[in-house]
């Protein structure tokens, strides 16, 4: 019998596995596998172009300067019910006196971004709060302050007196993120307590109609209820975003965040804790989006800049010679390409400051300054009743009809202002997606003035290659309008 068969049958498998082993580091070590950085815990924080590690670094280095903050907020009991006046139904239902003020407890999260007790979070965290308490690192109790709320962008800034230096997390620059950044959300999710969660960007400059002012990073790390006011950190552990809202169809998190980005953040804290409210900057203009077809209206090759489809009187913009038909392409050299993002820009931009615009007139870029004025309150638009004339048409599905005497007092319009009214627009059409609607006055077709229904007829008839301009005006509010044929 030969010595192999000797061995045992455990021995001899053993001998096999250990044969593969050798015989695939081998080749990993040969260079014929794929190379994977090893783990190394405790290392520094990664940098862009770093391999793919642990995410404790980050973690460790932001979560001592996130804080949870539970509010007291007074909430408002039904008055005058009859069945309230009886105490045996009260007493029934555990209601309590009508005298007696209910108190609402909330959660929520919020950021240290200086070691003397500055905290930024979300204006709807303390909003109505009665008290509010921070939890620092879920040991400690503070009583905070209110220094500011702004409720046109959610960010509200508090502030805890201690005798020692705070813990913070440095606030870092959201407009160097690019979607696909990694991403740390950090926070207090449901109140069980501080908890880290990554994921990517997923988008930048998003506007979901909830703010006044809104210009959010979006992302698929996880946020949930208690987690506004928390933090949105890089992988440096900086500070880019304030966690603020998600979209979700169970109230929990389906990978759609929201955070405020911390350089809109920061410019809002920097006016609160100099004014204690936030003044915003206006040029005093109506602006409308260039998008494909107000571009091919323009006679522009390509969709860029936000243009002017107002420049009223006695405001900046008028005083720097901006015009109607303008097209602001930059701000102090940042490019500009929606109304929101020229809107946020200005707005923040700090009133009496000095802006230049880059603007395309006629086909010809020029600079201008303009030194930014406060915003004022918005007017408000005129109400508009229908009255029934002989009509025409002129673009599909829109009929209008003159401009009378009885619609000008109805509209409070000056007896200068020329057009027709718009009586009706098929809710199917170009044009009522575009955004025209019964009641507007066209005072313009293509950039040519509309005196009558037959001056506008003929406007329309022309340029039929292309989409028509129109100049409406709407209430107190003057804008442009490209509808497709």
């Amino acid at each position: 019998m030969s010595r192999m068969n000797k061995i045992p049958r455990s021995g001899w498998l053993s001998g096999l596995l250990l044969a593969a082993i050798a015989f695939t580091l081998g080749l990993t070590a040969a260079g014929d596998g794929p190379e994977i950085a090893a783990f190394q815990p405790g290392a520094a924080v990664a940098a862009p172009g770093d391999p793919l590690r642990s995410y404790a670094d980050v973690a460790e280095l932001a979560m001592p300067g996130v804080v949870n903050i539970s509010t007291d907020k007074p909430v408002e009991l039904p008055q005058n019910h009859p069945q309230l006046d009886d105490p045996m139904f009260r007493r029934f239902f555990n209601i309590p006196d009508q005298n007696q003020e209910r108190v609402e407890r909330s959660l929520g999260s919020g950021v240290i971004v200086s070691d003397d007790g500055y905290i930024l979070t979300s204006n709807h965290v303390i909003e109505r709060a009665s008290k509010i308490r921070v939890l620092l690192n879920g040991t400690k109790e503070y009583e905070a302050v209110i220094v500011g709320q702004d409720e046109q962008t959610d960010v509200a800034l508090i502030k805890i007196t201690t005798d020692t230096k705070l813990p913070y997390v440095t606030i870092g620059d959201s407009d160097l993120m690019r979607i696909g950044d990694q991403v740390m959300a950090i926070g207090n999710p449901f109140g069980v307590g501080q908890t880290a969660t990554m994921g990517i960007v997923s988008a930048m400059g998003r506007n979901i109609g909830m703010m006044a002012y809104e210009d959010f990073i979006q992302t698929d790390a996880s946020i949930n209820p208690g987690n506004s006011g928390g933090a949105l950190v890089n992988m440096s552990g900086q500070l880019i975003g304030i966690n603020t809202a998600i979209m979700s169809r169970s109230g929990g998190s389906q990978g759609v965040g929201f955070s405020i980005p911390s350089n809109m953040a920061s410019r809002v804290m920097e006016m609160l804790v100099e004014h204690g409210k936030v003044r915003r900057a206006w040029l005093g203009v109506v602006p409308a989006e260039v998008d494909q077809t107000m571009a091919e209206a323009l006679g522009m090759s390509e969709t860029r800049g936000v243009l002017m489809s107002e420049v009223r009187p006695d405001t900046p913009a008028a005083a720097a010679g901006l015009r109607e038909g303008d097209i602001i392409l930059e701000v102090d050299g940042a490019a500009v390409n929606s109304t929101s993002e020229l809107r946020n820009t200005i707005s923040l931009a700090g009133v009496g400051s000095d802006v230049k615009l880059r603007v395309l007139r006629e086909g010809r870029d020029r600079d201008m300054t303009v030194t930014l004025g406060e915003l004022p309150d918005a007017p408000v638009a005129a109400g508009v009743q229908r009255e029934e004339r002989e009509n025409a048409e002129g673009i599909e599905g829109v009929t209008v009809r003159e401009l009378t005497e009885r619609a000008r007092t109805q509209l409070n319009i000056e007896a200068d202002v020329e057009g027709v009214i718009v009586t009706e627009v098929a809710q199917t059409s170009n044009a009522w997606h575009r955004g025209l609607r019964e009641g507007d006055v066209i005072t313009e077709v293509a950039r040519e003035a509309v005196r009558s229904l037959d001056d506008f007829e003929k406007l329309v008839g022309r340029h039929l290659d292309r989409p028509v301009l129109l100049k409406i005006m709407r209430g107190a509010n003057v804008q442009l309008v490209a509808i497709p044929r």
